[in-house]
């Protein structure tokens, strides 16, 4: 029998229409740490070299978010996105596999607050790092449903 977190995450990977048309790849989904996986590809270049900031920055609230949805969805929630602050640091190039990696850092009733990082895969390079508040709230106000 699956549990909640399981169909719940199994919904999320076909309905997140913004990861999917990302790419994002979830590699790891536990309650030490998240990781997600992006390949960079010319879609997501703000110039002929580079992301685009709003990539990386999506891609965060992304790595971050599912760090508070596994913990929320022990009670039955769902979060979203209060706030988080975002440092780049590194630039990325098309081809870079970036990995994501998402941490809780404080979980209480209602909120969530996530730490992130964002490294490229080929030689470790931080390219971001974030902090980010979640709101906790019951998942049958969110309008989804499990199958």
């Amino acid at each position: 029998m699956s549990s909640f977190r399981e169909n719940l995450i199994e919904k999320y990977q076909k309905s997140n229409l913004f990861g999917i048309n990302q790419g994002f790849e979830l590699i790891k989904f536990e309650s030490d740490e998240i990781v997600y996986e992006l390949e960079v590809k010319s879609k997501h270049l703000a110039t002929p070299t580079t992301a685009h900031g709003g990539v990386i920055a999506g891609y965060m609230d992304a790595v971050i978010g599912l760090a508070a949805l596994y913990v929320s969805s022990e009670e039955g929630n769902l979060v979203s996105t209060v706030e988080f602050k975002i440092n780049f640091i590194s630039p990325v190039r098309i081809g870079d596999v970036l990995v994501g990696i998402g941490k809780v850092v404080s979980k209480g009733k209602r909120i969530i607050v996530c730490q992130g990082e964002i490294r490229n895969k080929k030689d470790n390079t931080m390219v971001a790092v974030a902090t980010g508040t979640f709101n906790a709230y019951p998942y049958h106000k969110s309008g989804m449903t499990l199958i």
